[in-house]
């Protein structure tokens, strides 16, 4: 029997050895094999012949250590278990320190070289069948830990039992552990760098455990989901996007206890409401796996994991699959932008800034004390791309909006002077932040071309939405906050001084065309001090839902698709709380229906927006724009035409006075007849009810430098859309 060195029998039960293959497990000595293995507090430990179980061996335990040894004359030709007795029970057990090395070659240089499209499939904890043993392969990056073990409640969650392999060459760790099971929970404990003890959750994991417990459960990766669309790409330029921005925790709760709704509850009962609403796309904040609340999922520590606060994996998958079903597409709320300093998260992962930029000049975001994702990293980049791709593939969703990406962009955001590291050139641009976004529009652009990406991006940073080739970021929409911000303090305003800032409705089209955006109506609008969008509306009672239904109007009407926040569709009174359900109790009869008429109203712009091409088809083209009034401040009246590619118009008129406007011009290039088709004073909508009798027929008097023009009643605060009708006379 070979001898094993003092020490490193000292080290391995201490859990301070880091090469535990060269030690444990089979090994040919001289003219035998010896068998060594380490089970804390096992009383006896057999060696048996796999196929007959026959005992080949009985191993010495060294003073009392729970380190075992012992030889055979030969390798055991039908291979060999292991059978522990505990002393209240025995255990028979494959070894797992005879398994080989479990990442191949090719793996391993595309996950160093940041070029692997799917890291998700190698690292983490994926159930695995070698050598006709079924259980669990697990891999860990963490290049500067002294020594990484698997710990769960298979092990007693016991550092020393299952210590890993190390692959110095790519700096990952390897174990295949057999015979355990998904569902179980389990972590990673490291020697760092430094020395210390971390327990960290696996990056790469699949699913978490509700916090304060941090732990990963494994869970088998989720079956790719096939697209029906891969086969033919579309211009999602020219379709009607209507997007209803949801929080999943507090859209609705449970009345008796104010609990969260699950996935299934929310697929039942959400899903059919959007669809009812004719939004055309739900977009989830944040659903990978967060500790804290009231971050709303915008400080994930669990990346590839759908939060299990409201279920399973498979609940998840079976929401997504009911919008799918219903014709609803869903959008994530993705964060690369930073994450949260939660030890158990990728905080100093390995006792190095791994995940984050070393300097805190660049790795630590002031304004919300969160880390900031290294970029410049091969690993770190590939994590990022591999997770957007991840649940565009793996779960079926059909666009992310990125979040914050004018933090990722610039280095002196959010920073005074000297606060800052300039890039290679001596620019603030963050480069590698840069080339990260493209990169990872590109990919998707490959891999799921019928998915949309969409930038959160607060400044006039140029070309966020024209393509890489063309020096672009590659997204394909970018929220218009300036368009938002403009035209929020327009309606603010009494009505009275609203002539002398005109242009804060206008604005927005000097610039329309430069980007591909979408008009946002967030849940950042709605927090935070900010009051709701009722209440920054300008007025009393009646003026401030006629104000906000006028707004809507408005909106739907203006170049951009469309996103509202939820609760805003229905006029909630108070800011947005998440810890609590939507004010749906506004709905009820004894509130006199104030707020079911703006509800009514959103769902009609909705179906009528997607009923009428004129409103979408060229959003971003001048050809489906044309100011008819922009000029007249004193009634703070706007009016243009939108066009579609075959020359169908809706004429959008709005008056932005708490004043009947009579006998109101406007030219028109087409004569005909008409129709009112939304009326934000309709009684239907709780309003005055004035206008112009459902239709309205031109006259041959040239305005505006047209020939035909119509003579409009313009209800106070209020916007129409009118829609020629087609058996009208022809030019």
């Amino acid at each position: 029997m070979s001898k094993i060195n003092k020490e490193v029998i000292e080290l391995i039960t201490s859990g301070y050895f880091n090469d535990p293959f060269s030690v444990l497990g089979i090994h040919k000595t001289n003219n035998e094999y010896s068998l060594r293995a380490f089970y804390p507090n096992a009383l006896e430990i057999y060696v048996l012949d796999k196929k007959s179980s026959e005992i080949l061996v009985k191993l010495e335990q060294i003073k009392q250590s729970g380190f075992f040894i012992g030889s055979l004359a030969a390798y055991p030709e039908n291979g060999y278990k292991l059978k522990i007795n505990w002393g209240e029970a025995q255990q028979i057990i494959e070894d797992p320190y005879r398994f080989g090395t479990l990442i191949h070659d090719l793996d391993g240089w595309l996950l160093a070289e940041g070029k692997h499209l799917r890291p998700y499939e190698c690292l983490g904890a994926h159930p695995a069948c070698l050598d006709h043993v079924h259980g669990i392969v697990f891999t860990l990056w963490a290049p500067n830990a002294r020594r990484v073990s698997v710990i769960g409640d298979f092990n007693c969650w016991d550092g020393r039992r299952h210590p890993m392999r190390l692959r110095k060459e790519i700096g990952i760790w390897e174990l295949f552990i057999p015979d355990i099971q998904v569902n179980q929970l389990y972590k990673y404990e490291l020697i760092d760098h430094k020395g210390h003890l971390r327990l960290k959750t696996d990056p790469y994991a699949f699913k978490n455990s509700l916090f304060p417990h941090a732990a990963s459960v494994i869970s088998p990766l989720p079956l790719c989901k096939p697209s029906v669309e891969k086969e033919t790409q579309t211009n999602q330029a020219v379709v009607p996007i209507s997007i209803y921005e949801v929080h999943l925790g507090s859209w609705r709760r449970h009345a008796h206890d104010n609990s969260w709704l699950s996935y299934r509850e929310l697929a039942e009962q959400l899903i059919p409401y959007v669809k009812e609403m004719g939004f055309t796309h739900i977009e989830l904040m944040p659903i990978s796996e967060y500790p804290f609340d009231g971050s709303w999922g915008y400080q994930p520590v669990g990346l590839y994991a759908p939060t299990s606060r409201f279920g399973s994996v498979e609940d998840f998958i079976y929401f997504i699959d009911t919008a799918h079903k219903n014709d609803i597409k869903v959008l994530l709320d993705w964060v690369p932008a930073h994450f949260p300093s939660d030890e158990c998260g990728l905080a100093e992962f390995d006792g190095t800034a791994l995940y984050e930029y070393a300097d805190p000049r660049e790795g630590f975001h002031q304004n919300w004390n969160t880390l900031i994702y290294n970029y410049n990293r091969y690993e770190v980049a590939n994590f990022l791309a591999g997770n957007a791709l991840y649940w565009l593939e793996r779960f079926g969703i059909d666009g992310l909006r990125v979040d914050a990406v004018s933090s990722m962009i610039y280095r002196d955001y959010s920073r005074e002077d000297g606060a800052w590291i300039p890039n290679k050139f001596g620019g603030k641009d963050n480069l590698e932040a840069i080339e990260f976004l493209r990169y990872t529009n590109n990919v998707i652009k490959k891999n799921c071309p019928n998915a949309i990406v969409i930038a959160e991006e607060s400044t006039d940073y140029p070309k966020v939405t024209h393509p890489p080739e063309n020096s672009g970021l590659g997204f394909d929409f970018k929220w218009d906050l300036g368009w938002m911000h403009d035209t929020l303090k327009y309606m603010a305003l009494d009505p009275i001084y609203r002539q002398y800032h005109h242009n804060q409705m206008t604005f927005g089209m000097l610039y329309a065309h430069s980007e591909q955006y979408i008009l946002p109506l967030s849940h950042d609008e709605v927090v935070h001090g900010k009051g709701s969008l009722l209440a920054k509306m300008s007025g009393d009672h009646w003026q401030k839902f006629a104000n906000l239904r006028a707004y809507y109007g408005f909106m739907w009407g203006h170049p951009g698709k469309k996103l509202l926040f939820m609760g805003n569709e229905f006029a909630q009174g108070r800011e947005w709380n998440h810890d609590i359900s939507l004010d749906w109790h506004l709905l009820d009869p004894i509130h006199n229906g104030w707020h079911n008429g703006v509800q009514k109203l959103v769902r009609d712009l909705n179906h009528c927006y997607q009923q009428n091409s004129a409103l979408y088809q060229l959003d971003y083209s001048p050809e489906g724009f044309e100011w008819l009034v922009v000029d007249d401040h004193k009634n703070s009246v706007f009016a243009f035409a939108r066009r579609d590619e075959q020359g169908n118009e809706i004429i959008v008129i709005a008056n932005f006075t708490p004043v009947i406007r009579e006998n109101y011009r406007i030219g028109l290039h087409r004569e005909g007849k008409y129709s009112e088709i939304i009326n934000t004073d309709s009684e239907y909508y709780r309003g005055s009810n004035a206008g112009n009798m459902g239709a309205i027929k031109t006259e041959p008097v040239a305005c505006h430098h047209k020939p035909h023009s119509l003579c409009l009643i313009l209800p106070p605060l209020t916007t129409l859309y009118l829609k020629r009708e087609t058996n009208s006379a022809k030019n």
